[in-house]
């Protein structure tokens, strides 16, 4: 079947979700949309035609003639033009399911403007589709009112995003996409400077520090919407490239983000989803987190917690865990509510995931008849055991696990289980929204593939002002003034007060193992900049990404973004990345050697 010619005759007069009620004599409308069902009984046909706005139920009667046999040639996904009146569907025929499902139009005229091939699959059953084929035919994938909808909301969340910043006194500035490699975190995707051999640009993987250089330009509140970059392992909740609400202020201190933020959120989610959330959020530091949750992005919907136990094993006959305490180690334990019910094969299924995690063992507790009950029961006195069931609030309907070694693995063996107990068991609730603040992140991290201190965030991080001492004699136990924002045991966002005076830069640079030399090799323009007259700054970025993941109520970025890549960072409909002409390559004096790789030059392409 052809297509036929659009001109301004066969513009629509409404949605197809908007059809307005009939009159008395029936409204006449124009639509335009997809047909996405169709049933032929015999003389009468029916389709659904949709468009973004919903759908509606078309009539074809044998009165319309000619146009009647040729609607017998439709099929699903033709694009049409209806013309036709509104009446309200027959009594007991209506469709509660539709929004338009108590009228429906019978058609006068129509034309074809696009008919569709055989689809690989239907859209109505296209959420039981293997996604590697919904991510081929995407362009049809897009058609699912769950995709619109995401997309849609993805659209408002950006509009409330500058709405409410430039209410704030921000200003939107973009800053390049095309910059200067340095891989001080993930890998850089880098691009070929043709006009200069042997040089390239980087993609940004943040906007970092062409922001400082803006405040030191005197913008004093800078926002944007950007797309980053990074070269790195992806999963459900990465991608290669990706979208952030970077953020920059000057003369401020870690409450004022912190004050934007929660009202940002508060709005956010009162626009989009019309719900309030409470506020002030809470706030803990790193070493808080870690000691209680095990994990530097908690999640506060869960809400059994890490207990120290040390007192309790501390008399203990048991000589492991004696040992673990003696060198300096900890003993940690998880309630597990409702877990008395486990069975031991659940139970040493725990203990197999404990190790799996690096737990040297995991002691199990419970209470029977009113008496502790588990492997290290002999080893505690009566007293041990009476204060262990007190600091624990063990009950018979409770199971508690115990671990001992050092104290940050300990802790994040038991935040895993945490986490996994607490799912398994539907102890999570859906459906609320818990933030957090997690502040005085350490500053640096021993690197012992390259044996130096690298910056835990990026070194323009600033150092918490009471362990400057700390940068020389103790590096490791230096906090920094950085805080990520965690919602629902996600980091969403993270950001820092940055360094604003030079010689401090140059001490981090240099605890970095850093000479001179190289870190203006790096940085030069960002170290010219700070001493050139800085305001102290700083500022935060929010992965847009993972924030409208939540709004949409999805659990993978790639069902809120138009055209993601899949886990190999590969675009499977256009078939990105791909190869290219060898005349491409010789242009920009590139020659490649893949014959360790199983192919040639400049081939190549999809999986």
């Amino acid at each position: 079947m052809k297509s036929q010619f659009f001109d301004s005759s066969w513009k629509r007069t409404s949605y197809c979700g908007y059809v307005p009620l009939p009159g008395e004599n029936g409204a006449e409308v124009v639509l335009n949309g997809w047909l996405r069902r169709r049933r032929d009984l015999g003389g009468i046909i029916f389709i659904e035609l949709w468009d973004h706005t919903g759908t509606v139920q078309v009539v074809f009667g044998p009165d319309i003639g000619s146009l009647y046999e040729k609607a017998k040639g439709l099929r699903n996904e033709f694009v049409l033009a209806v013309r036709g009146r509104v009446r309200k569907r027959p009594e007991g025929t209506e469709n509660p399911s539709m929004q338009t499902g108590d009228r429906e139009v019978v058609v006068e005229d129509f034309i074809v403007l696009s008919p569709s091939r055989p689809l690989p699959f239907e859209i109505s059953e296209a959420d039981r589709v293997d996604e590697n084929l919904r991510l081929r035919s995407r362009y049809l994938d897009l058609r699912r009112p769950f995709m619109q909808n995401n997309l849609r909301i993805r659209s408002k969340a950006a509009e409330f995003t500058r709405s409410y910043l430039t209410g704030k006194g921000f200003v939107e500035i973009e800053t390049p996409m095309l910059t200067k490699s340095t891989p001080e975190g993930a890998r850089d995707y880098l691009v070929p400077a043709r006009v200069t051999p042997g040089r390239f640009f980087a993609l940004p993987q943040s906007p970092q520090i062409f922001k400082q250089i803006l405040m030191v330009g005197g913008i004093d509140r800078y926002f944007q919407i950007v797309k980053c970059f990074r070269d790195e392992d992806l999963r459900a909740d990465r991608q290669p490239e990706f979208t952030q609400i970077d953020i920059e202020m000057s003369f401020i201190t870690e409450e004022d983000i912190m004050l934007l933020m929660e009202g940002y959120m508060k709005g956010l989610f009162q626009s989009v989803l019309g719900g309030s959330l409470e506020d002030p959020f809470p706030v803990l530091s790193w070493h808080e987190a870690i000691d209680r949750f095990g994990s530097d992005k908690p999640d506060m919907r869960i809400g059994s917690e890490i207990l120290d136990l040390d007192s309790s094993f501390r008399e203990c006959a048991f000589e492991g865990f004696r040992k673990v305490l003696g060198d300096g180690g900890v003993v940690r334990g998880l309630l597990i509510p409702g877990g008395a019910a486990m069975s031991r094969k659940e139970m040493s299924d725990l203990e197999v995931r404990a190790r799996g995690l690096g737990a040297s063992g995991l002691a199990s507790f419970v209470i029977r008849d009113g008496a502790l009950k588990g492997p290290l029961v002999k080893f505690l006195s009566d007293g041990a055991q009476q204060d262990l069931v007190k600091r624990t609030g063990l009950t018979e309907k409770d199971a508690l696990v115990v671990a001992a070694g050092p104290w940050r693995e300990t802790c994040e063996i038991l935040g895993h289980l945490r986490l996994e107990t607490a799912t398994r068991s539907s102890q999570v609730s859906e459906g609320t929204w818990r933030f957090l603040w997690v502040t005085d992140f350490p500053l640096l991290e021993w690197d012992e593939e390259e044996s130096r201190w690298s910056a835990v965030h990026h070194p323009f991080t600033s150092p918490n002002l009471e362990d400057l001492d700390l940068l020389e004699k103790d590096p490791g136990r230096v906090r920094s003034r950085a805080y990520d924002l965690v919602l629902n045991g996600t980091e969403i966002g993270g950001g820092s007060i940055r360094i604003h005076d030079p010689s401090v830069q140059q001490k981090v640079f240099e605890v970095m193992d850093f000479t001179p030399e190289r870190a203006r090799e790096r940085f030069g323009f960002l170290i010219d900049a700070l001493a050139s007259g800085t305001p102290p700054h700083g500022g935060i970025a929010i992965g847009f990404d993972r924030l409208v993941m939540f709004l949409c109520g999805v659990h993978s970025i790639r069902d809120v973004i138009a055209f993601p890549k899949t886990q190999k960072a590969q675009c499977l409909m256009s078939g990105a990345p791909s190869g290219v002409d060898q005349a491409q390559l010789e242009e920009l004096h590139i020659s490649l050697d893949l014959a360790g790789e199983g192919g040639e030059c400049g081939s190549g392409g999809g999986e």
